[in-house]
């Protein structure tokens, strides 16, 4: 009698690996590419060719499939900002103008989160990106310190100890962002019922993360992570939030007040946040001169804006003597460059300037869509969580450590739309994270992993 032999469980898995994460792994390329380094000429980036891809891909997908793209709810919410942005297009300045920001916005907040929904099909695929994420921040984070350490960074108060990675000088809250994301993700990972090998090195990931963020030197970035963090804490359980406050509250009297840890630079930026009023820096007063001017350039044209990419050309029409006529950027490759102020570096006054009330309500309601359906459904992850199965009903961790990432990623983007708007090679970065709390938020509810390791086909699912 002939014996049939059978491989082992654990490679069958292991064979099936690369297939099983196959459809996501577009998102995790786009991730990869904002890993390059980029160029100091601006327009197109690698990273924007690869979103398009993202987007064909899950065309093909989908056509493959023959699925239907997205439910009803998520066909609403996420092309709600369709009618602004085409609005807006119409009453630009040019016909070329308006067809170039259309194209942009529809990119950012429509096409490419639509695609990275319907991609991630669960949550093994959720913390596959969550960890892609946390890996490119390491990275870039870890550049960003030599440059801090070797004095080959951006300028900054005539120094070059600046770090922005591999943005460079030109894009100095590109790094920023990125490592901030990846905090986000580490510390939602950390905070879930996953594994707790996983959570350990999410929690040290997280915490390794906070070096490069400070050394940005991006009070932006520090507000909307304080915030997302906070937000994250909450939701993850009052007592556990109590606790960790009072860690960090410890620890930092410790080290700033004790030990006197922090340089006089980053004591003098944090210190820089609250002087508003009390003799700001030029980059303060150029910033509320520009949001003043939006505000103008709103109060003319209040439902419609004056059209899309319309800001640079009204903004010496409504902007105060108080303006400067830019920033200036040097260092980490890059020489001397004088870098206008094109945009009022708040998203919201961006969307009110140019998109006037119609504008404005399509994209930011479909923002607090996101949020308000992503928290009601992370409060039904967190009362799985606590079920006599621990989750997911197979043993998981309820996706609690996913949505957490979603509501944090979110609320951070939320958050730092006030001191920033879309431009530069990172912006891909807000469309995936869009997409991320839309997966969340709007896929389709299913057990989205088997008992066996595997993961249902269809997309979207939990």
């Amino acid at each position: 009698m002939t014996q049939v032999l059978s491989a082992p469980p654990s490679a069958t898995v292991l064979a099936s690996a690369p297939r099983r994460f196959l459809p996501v792994l577009p998102v995790i390329a786009l991730v990869a590419m904002l890993a390059l380094p980029v160029s100091a000429d601006g327009g197109g980036t690698i990273a924007d060719a690869v979103s398009g891809l993202v987007v064909v891909c899950c065309a093909l997908r989908l056509v493959r499939g023959r699925r239907r793209p997205l439910s009803p709810t998520a066909a609403v919410v996420l092309g709600l900002p369709v009618v602004g942005v085409a609005v807006a297009a119409a009453g630009a300045a040019t016909a070329g103008v308006g067809a170039e920001g259309l194209v942009r916005y529809l990119q950012i907040f429509v096409l490419v989160p639509a695609a990275v929904l319907l991609l991630i099909r669960d949550r093994r695929d959720a913390r596959l990106v969550a960890w892609s994420l946390v890996g490119l921040a390491l990275w870039q984070g870890a550049i960003g310190v030599h440059q801090f350490v070797t004095g080959t960074g951006a300028s900054y108060q005539g120094e070059m100890i600046r770090a922005v990675g591999t943005f460079g000088p030109t894009d100095v809250m590109g790094m920023a962002a990125v490592v901030a994301f990846g905090l986000m993700c580490a510390l939602g990972l950390a905070l879930g019922s996953g594994p707790a090998r996983q959570r350990t090195v999410a929690a040290v990931c997280a915490l390794a993360l906070v070096v490069p963020l400070a050394l940005s030197f991006s009070r932006g970035a520090w507000i909307a992570t304080a915030v997302a963090c906070g937000v994250q804490l909450v939701l993850a359980g009052m007592r556990r939030a109590v606790q960790v406050f009072a860690a960090v509250f410890a620890a930092s009297v410790v080290l700033v007040g004790g030990l006197g840890v922090g340089s006089a630079m980053l004591q003098e930026r944090i210190s820089s946040i609250t002087q508003v009023a009390d003799a700001p820096d030029q980059s303060v007063t150029d910033r509320y001169t520009m949001w003043t001017a939006a505000v103008d350039m709103w109060s003319g044209r209040p439902m419609t804006g004056v059209g899309l990419k319309g800001f640079p050309e009204y903004r010496d029409g409504h902007a105060s003597l108080a303006l400067s006529s830019g920033s200036d950027t040097d260092g980490a490759g890059a020489g001397f460059h004088r870098q206008p102020l094109l945009s009022p570096h708040n998203m919201y006054l961006l969307i009110l300037s140019e998109q006037g009330l119609l504008g404005l309500l399509a994209l930011a309601g479909s923002w607090l869509a996101l949020l308000a359906l992503g928290l009601r459904r992370l409060f039904r992850a967190r009362r799985s969580a606590a079920g006599p199965e621990g989750a997911e009903g197979l043993g998981g961790s309820g996706g609690l450590d996913c949505a957490l990432v979603a509501c944090g990623l979110l609320v951070w983007q939320l958050v730092d739309f006030v001191y920033a708007d879309i431009g530069g090679p990172s912006t891909v970065l807000t469309a995936l994270v869009l997409g991320f709390a839309a997966w969340w938020a709007l896929a389709d509810q299913g057990v989205g992993e088997r008992a066996d390791g595997r993961a249902d086909e269809g997309a979207g699912r939990r």
